[in-house]
């Protein structure tokens, strides 16, 4: 005789009910726990039944709970089999409210004893996302996954999603507000990681830049002057680093007036706009904050060389002659092209040596600020490229009709 079984879809939910409400009355003993996980799962029949995918999600939870709080009862992959289940009752929710409230249940949940399994937990939580249709419910999830990693020291798993921030904001469609806390989160999570300074700076530059100036920040801009300062710190301290938009955010200008933070201010401004003889005057007066911040002086000089010898390339018309290097580099005769050397393996600039002449031949160099002029000036190249393309083609297309016509005469010739 065959045997027929039950696969409904309902079924993994009434087995996780069961499963969770025996573990939980366990040490009561039968009399008194059969009575319980019958009522349990009685219970859930009928929130299946009618529908109520939210009051069924509190039942899962509060069964669960045990699972939760006491985890080293059960083996992970048994823990994570019963809250995938429970996640997957956001997808039979009625409505988005009513997902929404099921996810907030879900979050608060997992978000519990951070320190207890969070990788575990960080799993749950992404699975969770991506069984969301609202992208209010993803962000909001996200959101409680930065959070749980941050708490309980787990950020190695949640640091490789943040090369998909910048789709992730697409999509979630997420206001100048959420993204500055969003972003403030993940620099917070960087900023003590090795190997990240890379992404903690590009994270401060994403955070400061939602500070637009207007009026609406007046009253919270002054919240960002750590941010700011680390900011700038960073750029100084990189070795890796020659191009800067920071001096013009408004949430670094305000350092400029600012009792305690307006010599950094000064500091960022030598390292974008001016030159080595700027940096060394300014070393000599505050060497102390130099050391405050972590900044060691011989290397602001080499960084200082290389934005200096960029300053050249846009000062000069093409063509910078060895004089100008030395005085500006403040180097001997034969260090110039130690330097120039060194300019090309940073990828800053492009170039050609002309030791007969003692001149370099610029072709292409790295600006240091690119702003609205360097926009314009990058909008008039391509205008005359163009230009010149446009050119070429009608004298292609010009030579072409001559040599067409030509070919036709000399065949009427021959007839």
């Amino acid at each position: 005789m065959a045997t027929i079984v039950n696969t409904t879809e309902e079924e993994p939910m009434l087995a996780v009910v069961r499963f969770t409400a025996e573990l939980a009355w366990a040490d009561a003993g039968p009399e008194v726990a059969d009575p319980e996980v019958t009522r349990l799962c009685l219970e859930a029949q009928e929130h299946i039944l009618a529908g109520r995918w939210l009051d069924m999600a509190s039942l899962m939870l509060a069964s669960a709970d045990l699972l939760l709080t006491s985890p080293s009862r059960v083996p992970d992959r048994d823990l994570e089999c019963v809250l995938s289940v429970i996640c997957s009752l956001v997808t039979k929710a009625a409505t988005e409210d009513q997902a929404l409230q099921i996810t907030e249940l879900i979050c608060a949940k997992l978000t519990q004893q951070p320190d207890d399994k969070p990788a575990l937990r960080l799993k749950v939580l992404f699975s969770l996302y991506n069984l969301l249709p609202s992208p209010y419910g993803k962000a909001f999830v996200y959101k409680k996954a930065l959070e749980l990693a941050t708490a309980g020291k787990a950020a190695e798993f949640i640091i490789p999603s943040f090369k998909n921030i910048d789709s992730f904001v697409s999509e979630w469609g997420i206001g100048n507000l959420e993204q500055r806390e969003l972003y403030l989160a993940i620099v917070r999570i960087l900023k003590d990681h090795k190997g990240m300074t890379k992404e903690y700076f590009n994270f401060l530059n994403k955070y400061l830049a939602t500070f637009k100036g207007s009026d609406d920040d007046s009253a919270t801009i002054g919240d960002a002057k750590e941010e700011a300062v680390a900011a700038i710190i960073e750029f100084v301290k990189s070795s890796t680093l020659f191009q800067c938009d920071l001096l013009n955010m408004p949430a670094v200008a305000q350092l400029e007036k600012d009792e305690k933070y307006q010599l950094v201010y000064e500091l960022l401004k030598i390292f974008i706009t001016k030159r080595l003889d700027s940096y060394l005057e300014f070393q000599t007066a505050n060497s102390v904050l130099l050391k405050d911040y972590g900044l060691v002086h011989e290397e602001c000089i080499t960084k200082m060389r290389l934005m200096s010898l960029l300053d050249l390339s846009s000062r000069y018309s093409g063509e910078i002659p060895y004089s100008a290097i030395i005085e500006a580099l403040q180097i001997n005769d034969d260090e110039v092209e130690q330097w120039i050397v060194k300019a090309i393996a940073f990828k800053i600039l492009d170039c050609k040596v002309d030791q007969l002449n003692q001149t370099v031949v610029i072709s292409r160099h790295t600006e240091r600020i690119f702003g609205m002029p360097q926009w314009q000036g990058l909008r008039t190249k391509l205008g005359i490229w163009r230009g010149n393309i446009a050119s070429a083609i009608n004298t292609i297309q010009a030579n072409k009709v001559t040599e067409e016509g030509a070919q036709g005469m000399q065949g009427l010739m021959i007839r």
